[in-house]
Order: structure tokens, then C-alpha cells, then sequence
């Protein structure tokens, strides 16, 4: 089927993903610095699928170990490439680390996919480059509106770089996937979201209330211009995600692109609340979440939700999972995750 490296594969959506292509025949390699994640996440990826991917931990921004990586594996046929650091919050108190980071790393990549031969690269990029789009909901077309954070900005950066690269000459390809906000888990409740620290995305915090870990979610303003007042986005579940990848990866492999560069935004198409999210967590799962309304967050959107329209027609993938079956996944992960550590503590 192929060869493929997955960057950032012991993440979340990188873990995912994995799980989906190995499922569908392809051999996958997992590079990650381990700078958010862990290398046991390998173990469910194995529990699930029965393969456990090849790994080598070390950062791509390492210009030799990249290369001395691409020499030993000459038959990469493609990336797809998650490694970034990702938090909004940080990025504004530490944008030089967010831009040597995400942008050298990528770089490197670059330069290795043509030094190698590699065919293609399918790029994880975000919602986060429309910032509060002038008009609902968002389509590939809508203007690209100045980032709100360095983080966003890396993405916005990215893409560029991705597109002047292939201008520039080399018979590669390359597809870019705009996603709005993954939530969920593998629904055996062997991987799933796994923030190091205090969570920055709602589901895990909600998660982590619902167990205990938390003493209340905070939910960022309730005086938005939405049906509820709380903000709004498009919740898409992270194996539906994940399949989105493999069918990229394919477009790129069978060379069925219709041009070398190209962008799908990936989401339900759907505006949900943060109240909505509560609720029906407590809908699924029976469980009460704690939760307290304090003032807006500094950088937040107030509502933005995907068309996939075009990813719907062009790539033939549709997110299929309901919010409902997301978050009860996230839940199941969420006490599967606690056991487990109590478990290898003692």
C-alpha cells in the first residue's frame, strides 16, 4: 500500500490517524519528540491494530537527524505531518518558540521530501487561519483574515511556504487540511486526547471534571451574539478526522490531485455551544459537570463553523459520528485513562 511517516504520531490526531492507516495496508513510521505526548501511546495504537508502528523519537527541527532519518528510510512515499507545538495561550507568551518550531520543522521536511523523493505531504493545518470570518459558514474561499495568535500564524506561514515550495518546481504534491475542532476518542477508549498539564481544548476539561481532576470548568463568557451566549464551534469526531487523512493520502498517492496544492476545510458543519457541549456530555454519559461562567478569553472567536461542501463532493468524505457519540468516547477514554494510571502506580 505504501510507506508513511507520521510526524507528531503519538499525539492525538497523529494517533488516530496511525490506527486508520494501518488498517487500511499502509506500513506507517511514527517521528515525535515526545514534547506533548507519550511513547505509550504506542501500546494502544498496537492493542488496537495489532502492528506497532516503527518510532524514532527526535525533533525535526534537528537538521541532521532529519536527514540522517530520510537516508536510513529511503522509501517514505509520504508524510502526513502533525508535529507543532499547538497552544494558542502559550504561542502569545512565546512566539519565537511556536515560529522556530513549527516553520523550521516543516522546512526540513520539505527539503528531505525532494532531496528523497517523497511523493506528497498531507499538512495539518486549522480553522484557525479564517480568525472571526466575515461570513458563516466558512468555505475555502473565505479571505484569510490576520491570525489572533502566533500559533495561527504558523499555520497561515505554513501554508505559504507549502505553496511557494511546490511553485518553485518539484513534482510533488501536496494537501492541506483545515480542521476545526476535533473532540472524541478511538472508541475502544485505548487512545484518545491526552493533554500533559491543564487542558486548553473544553472536551478534556470537561472530561476531567466530570472524574474529579478539575474542580470546575470555567466557561469563557456567556454574552456572545449566539442563541445561548456562549461561543460556537464546529466539533468534529477525531476518527472521522483521522479517515479524512487516509483519503487524502490516497488522492496523493494515486495522483488524482487537481492541482498540486490543495485545501479542504474538514468539519460537521454544524455551530455547537459550549453550553450545548455541556449538556449533552451530561445527556450521554449521565454525569453532572461542575461548571462556572467567567469573562471572555483574550484571542477567543466567538463563533465559527465549517461548509465541507467541497471535502464532502471532492474528497467523498463526510464527518459521520454524532456529538453525542463523541463526547460519550471522550468519556470512555477519559475513566479507561485514570484506571489505567492508578493501575501503574501501584
Amino acid at each position: 500500500m505504501g510507506k508513511i511517516l507520521v510526524t507528531g504520531g503519538t499525539g492525538y490526531i497523529g494517533s488516530h490517524t496511525a490506527v486508520e492507516l494501518i488498517g487500511q495496508g499502509f506500513e506507517v513510521v511514527i517521528v515525535d519528540n515526545l514534547s506533548n505526548s507519550q511513547e505509550r501511546t504506542l501500546d494502544g495504537i498496537e492493542e488496537i491494530t495489532g502492528v506497532r508502528p516503527l518510532f524514532e523519537r527526535f525533533d525535526l527541527c534537528d537538521t541532521e537527524r532529519t536527514e540522517a532519518f530520510f537516508q536510513k528510510h529511503t522509501d517514505i512515499d509520504a508524510i502526513i505531518h502533525f508535529a507543532a507545538y499547538k497552544s494558542v495561550g502559550e504561542s502569545v507568551q512565546e512566539p519565537l518558540k511556536y515560529y522556530r518550531n513549527n516553520l523550521v520543522s516543516l522546512m526540513n521536511l520539505l527539503d528531505a521530501m525532494k532531496k528523497h523523493g517523497v511523493q506528497g505531504m498531507v499538512f495539518s493545518s486549522s480553522c484557525t487561519v479564517y480568525g472571526q470570518p466575515d461570513e458563516l459558514p466558512v468555505t475555502e474561499q473565505a479571505p484569510i483574515q490576520k491570525a489572533v495568535s502566533p500559533y495561527g500564524n504558523t499555520k497561515q506561514i505554513s501554508e505559504e511556504i507549502i505553496e511557494d515550495f511546490l511553485k518553485a518546481g518539484p513534482a510533488l504534491n501536496a494537501i492541506s487540511l483545515r480542521y476545526f475542532n476535533p473532540i472524541g476518542a478511538h472508541p475502544t477508549g485505548l487512545i484518545g486526547e491526552l493533554p500533559l498539564g491543564v487542558p486548553e481544548n473544553l472536551v478534556p476539561y470537561v472530561t476531567q471534571t466530570a472524574i474529579g481532576i478539575r474542580k470546575e470548568l470555567k466557561v469563557f463568557g456567556d454574552d456572545y451574539d449566539t442563541p445561548d451566549g456562549s461561543a460556537i464551534r464546529d466539533y468534529l469526531h477525531v476518527v472521522d478526522l483521522a479517515k479524512a487523512h487516509i483519503v487524502a493520502i490516497r488522492r496523493i498517492l494515486e495522483r488524482k490531485q487537481k492541482k498540486n496544492y490543495e485545501v479542504f476545510n474538514l468539519g460537521t458543519g454544524r455551530g455547537v455551544s459550549v453550553f450545548e457541549i455541556i449538556h449533552t456530555f451530561e445527556e450521554v454519559t449521565g454525569v453532572k459537570v461542575n461548571y462556572v461562567v467567567t469573562g471572555r478569553r483574550p484571542g477567543d472567536i466567538e463563533k465559527i463553523w465549517a461548509d465541507p461542501t467541497y471535502a464532502n463532493k471532492e474528497l467523498g468524505w463526510k464527518a459521520e459520528s454524532t456529538l453525542g457519540e463523541a463526547l460519550l468516547s471522550a468519556w470512555k477514554w477519559e475513566q479507561y485513562y485514570r484506571d489505567h494510571l492508578e493501575k501503574a502506580k501501584q
